[in-house]
This record gives structure tokens, sequence and C-alpha cells, in this order.
């Protein structure tokens, strides 16, 4: 996809301050350190979402409009144990309002590496997503650190992990993937907002 304008459109700290945006919203969900904004601002061909070695450090959701038809939603991470318990709950009931109650939301990113996999946070966010109807893929991103031979065994670990669900392959570092990924978001954006009749999965 080519793109020509990327807007910072707005933030939300708390529940019930999203922007009044009117375009189709993906969200990208992931934990700490995954990834997350490397895999943003790869898609976007710009350093647009902050990238950080010290994890926790998106705070909010941030809003991001493409080419005046399309935003991204860089949801916190999560899984950083070294934030407050009180902080790491505030973030969880921030993006579970955000993911039931958006009405532009098309589908959300789950990102794993592919190094480490999927753990229980993120099974627990694809069987959330599947009992609220909402549509989602999943992202294995780092895939320059790993052998070929290693990828394919990490593929078949993460999509055995989450009920069958095959990951899609992604390298910031080397753009491998990006391509496949844009025509998903896209797909997605044409798609009712629910998931497939897919059975919950135990991480």
């Amino acid at each position: 996809m080519k793109i020509s304008s990327v807007d910072f459109v707005g933030a939300a700290a708390k529940i019930g301050t999203y922007p009044r945006l009117t375009h189709p919203e993906i969200a990208f969900a992931g934990r700490s350190n995954v990834g997350k904004s490397s895999l943003i601002n790869s898609l976007l061909s710009r350093k647009i979402a902050r990238t950080s070695s010290t994890p926790g450090r998106t705070q909010q959701l941030n809003f991001f409009e493409i080419n005046k038809k399309l935003t991204f939603v860089d949801l916190p991470g999560y899984g950083y144990a070294k934030v407050s318990k009180q902080d790491r709950q505030q973030w969880q009931h921030l993006i579970e309002d955000y993911l039931i109650t958006a009405k532009n939301l098309c589908g959300v990113v789950i990102i794993v590496d592919i190094r480490r996999g999927p753990e229980e946070e993120e099974a627990a966010l694809c069987n959330f997503l599947m009992h609220h109807q909402r549509a989602f893929l999943i992202v294995a991103t780092k895939c320059d650190k790993l052998k070929r031979g290693q990828i394919e065994q990490q593929r078949k670990m993460i999509s055995m992990r989450l009920g069958s669900i095959s990951p899609f392959l992604f390298s910031a570092e080397t753009g491998a993937g990006k391509a496949e990924l844009w025509q998903a978001l896209l797909d997605l954006t044409t798609l009712p907002a629910q998931a497939s009749s897919l059975e919950p999965v135990d991480a």
C-alpha cells in the first residue's frame, strides 16, 4: 500500500476519552518489547510509533490516521512485571473497553515474538476477541533472528498454541512479510467486525 500521509489524531489514557473518528480502525496489541512499534513503523514506512528498549513506554491508546482513510490504534503493551499492578489493571480495563465498544474497529493484530511464542495473555486475548466477535490476526515478528528451519518450527508451535491459527511471518528489519500483512489488513476493513467460528484457545 502506498502511504501518502500519516497523522497522529489523538490519544486516550482513560475509558471514554477515545477520539471521535470515522475511518475503519485496526488495533495492534502485544506484550512489551515484542516489536509492536517497530511493526507499525515498518508498515507505515516512517517512525511514527514510539520505539524504546524500556518496556511499558506506551501507556495510552494512540491513534494514527493513514491516507485519510484508515486508522491504526497502538495499544499499551502488556505482560511487563515492573509496571505496577495498578497500572497494569488500568491499562487492561482501558484496552478491553476500547476493544468492546469501538464502533469502527475492523480487527486486531496480535503480535508475538517468534522466538518466544505466545503465552497465557495471548491465548486470553484471542478468546476475549472471539467472545466479543472481533476479527483478529496473529503476527510473528523478529523472523530475521532465526534460520529458515527454526522459523517454520516456531510458526507451527505458535499455531498449535493458538487454536490452529497460522501466524503471519514478519520482520521489521528486512521488511519480509510486509506486503502480505498489508493485504490482510486491507481485507479486514471490508469484512464485518466478527471473528471466524474458532474454538477457545489455551496457551
